[in-house]
């Protein structure tokens, strides 16, 4: 795989030249490098392998190269071997470099690999990590002074092996740009689907999120939130959820959605609550904050007539929701997004 990515055509180095005028463009069609070493996670390896690497209708968006460094020999991980396709001089080739869990969080990382990331970095190449693969960009010194996300079983041992570090154990993930970080092995699917929204926009991550079955925002004290749930086949709340998300500009009392629904208000809630795990008011907040951060990226309607047509009714009850569930404001989101 190294040998796909070494030498870039001329008009591929036109075509990167071009993105850089685009904002939120710099990070597409480019190499995504995963991390490899004795010990690594091979779900979180296998996460951005399967991810990035995912095609459809025979075109992928990313080049995903697996690199250690000590390519091609043997790694151990979690009773199985995997052999690398190239050494960390692949990571001159990324433009987002993965970095999973590391196997011993008191072990220092190799001062080769560290190295090899500083100077990534230092190209401006995105570097994300993925657990406890936030120790390494730790010890290389990458997120000194800066706010990361960690699973809660290493946050404390994470702040006091660095003190500099400012540890949140209650997030999914934290994203800096050029420096993201992810809590837990699972957050990592989170992280990397977070990565394909900003680089191709909403509709490819939502995509890519059915053909993984998860949500493409999950909830759990952080920015992000639960989109919709995974319904199962033949739910007879299916229809009513899909028919809400399709009208969220109107009032969608619990008693409108029950009657829909055919059930009573009381059991309407139970089974509400038992297939999404909150509310219907809850819910339909999410629905019309997730709505609402689509039309922002793709859309340049006024705050008002966003916020009637998601449902919200006035610009400011959008602002309100909207910075309760996103920590920011939607004109800063759509400066971010678009």
């Amino acid at each position: 795989m190294l040998d796909i990515v070494k030498i870039m055509p001329k008009r591929r180095r036109k075509e990167r030249r071009a993105a850089r005028l685009t904002p939120g463009s710099r990070w597409r069609s480019h190499v995504v490098a995963v991390l490899a070493y004795d010990g690594v996670s091979t779900f979180e390896l296998g996460i951005a392998a399967e991810m990035f690497g995912l095609s459809e209708a025979g075109r992928s968006r990313y080049r995903v190269v697996i690199c250690a460094d000590r390519p091609r020999k043997q790694l151990a991980a979690n009773g199985v071997r995997i052999v690398a396709d190239a050494g960390l001089e692949a990571l001159a080739h990324a433009g987002t470099i993965i970095v999973p869990g590391w196997q011993d969080i008191e072990a220092r990382p190799s001062d080769e690999l560290l190295a090899a990331l500083r100077h990534a970095h230092a190209r401006g190449v995105r570097i994300a990590s993925i657990c406890s693969g936030v120790f390494v960009l730790a010890a290389a010194g990458l997120v000194d002074g800066r706010r990361v996300a960690a699973h809660w079983a290493n946050a404390d041992a994470l702040a006091q092996k660095y003190p500099r570090v400012q540890v949140d154990p209650d997030v999914l993930y934290v994203d800096h740009g050029d420096i993201m970080t992810s809590a837990g092995r699972a957050a990592g699917l989170d992280l990397c689907l977070h990565i394909i929204r900003r680089d191709h926009g909403a509709e490819v991550a939502n995509s890519v999120a059915r053909r993984f079955v998860i949500a493409p925002h999950r909830d759990g004290g952080q920015a992000q939130f639960i989109q919709r749930p995974v319904q199962r086949e033949g739910d007879p709340l299916t229809h009513v959820f899909d028919w809400a998300l399709r009208h969220l500009e109107l009032d969608l009392s619990i008693d409108s959605l029950a009657a829909r629904a055919h059930m009573s208000r009381r059991t309407f809630i139970r089974r509400f609550e038992e297939a999404t795990g909150c509310s219907p008011g809850e819910w339909i907040l999410q629905a019309r904050v997730s709505h609402a951060r689509e039309l922002l990226e793709t859309t340049e309607l006024s705050m008002e007539d966003l916020a009637t047509s998601v449902g919200f009714g006035s610009a400011d009850t959008l602002r309100h929701h909207f910075r309760v569930r996103m920590r920011t404001t939607p004109s800063r989101y759509r400066t971010t997004f678009r």
